[in-house]
């Protein structure tokens, strides 16, 4: 079962610093990503994948949803096909570029709208205490009862097949660990000094929220959701797998691997396609979050 970790982010935490000090920080946080091939080449890769995706009206070479029985589970290389045909005919490239679309919104949507409500959760917990934070972190700590793809199918399976379906029981699923990571980084900055000083100056909460805590908290916890954007797309993809997620005929990588899947034997190269633009895709977010987290690494 597919489990979502916390711990990773803390590896390398990002100090308390003052709002001047974090303009300085961030600057050669930039610089040091900028050094960093590895990082360089997986973001290219994404841009490049995001390009196509955006633009697949215009370089898809056919219709991803024209079929044709005469010319089905045509192999790589064939004219005017180049990565061949699927069970029922339809381009396999014009399907990957198309599917491009839907695996990134259900990688990127839910993991967005996570981070949105789990930081605020997250802080709201961290910043304030007592009470507050009891009750938002023992409802969040029921969750990590159940490994995350069991919890997405049990939430996806209540709700439908569907996107938005998928996009919510995934959103579901990512709130409590970004609200845990949220509230951890948010207790320790809440013990830095230039903090209690701005307590002590009488500021008011959302002042002392929005000037003095998001800009050291948001760093940390962005990092670490860009971690589960490859988690997202997987569980995404397992979904459209088990017939929870997309619906035929669109095109999405996890569904595409679906239907490919009883050809495995006659056309092992076009069935295995899709499984590696996940593969690629997924790893591409993976290393460009570990990029980002070594830079962000300070050597006190």
């Amino acid at each position: 079962m597919t489990t979502i970790e916390t711990s990773p982010v803390f590896a390398a935490p990002v100090p308390a610093l003052s709002p001047v000090a974090a303009r300085s920080y961030w600057t050669s946080v930039a610089r040091r990503l900028a050094r960093d091939p590895v990082t360089v080449i997986c973001a290219s890769v994404l841009v490049l994948i995001l390009l196509a995706a955006i633009l697949a009206p215009l370089i898809a070479p056919a219709d991803p949803y024209a079929t044709s029985m005469v010319r089905r589970l045509k192999p790589v290389g064939t004219p005017n096909y180049l990565l061949g045909t699927d069970e029922l005919g339809r381009d396999i490239l014009s399907r990957l570029i198309y599917g491009g679309r839907l695996s990134l919104l259900l990688g990127v949507t839910p993991v967005l709208m996570a981070l949105l409500i789990g930081s605020a959760l997250g802080i709201v917990a961290g910043f304030v205490g007592g009470r507050w934070n009891t009750a938002i972190m023992r409802v969040t700590d029921v969750f990590f009862a159940f490994p995350s793809i069991l919890l997405a199918v049990a939430i996806s399976g209540a709700l439908g097949a569907g996107i938005m379906n998928a996009i919510i029981s995934l959103t579901i699923v990512f709130i409590p660990p970004i609200t845990r990571v949220a509230e951890s980084v948010t207790t320790q900055i809440r013990a830095a000094d230039f903090l209690e000083a701005a307590l002590a100056s009488g500021a008011r909460a959302t002042r002392i929220i929005r000037v003095h805590v998001l800009g050291n908290v948001l760093g940390p916890i962005f990092i670490y959701a860009t971690s589960l954007i490859s988690v997202s797309m997987i569980i995404a993809s397992g979904l459209s797998f088990l017939g929870l997620g997309t619906k035929p005929p669109e095109a999405e990588w996890g569904l595409m691997l679906n239907s490919l899947r009883p050809a495995i034997y006659a056309n092992p190269v076009v069935a295995v396609l899709p499984g590696v633009m996940i593969f690629v895709t997924s790893i591409c977010f993976n290393l460009v979050s570990d990029g980002l987290r070594a830079a962000m690494e300070v050597k006190s």
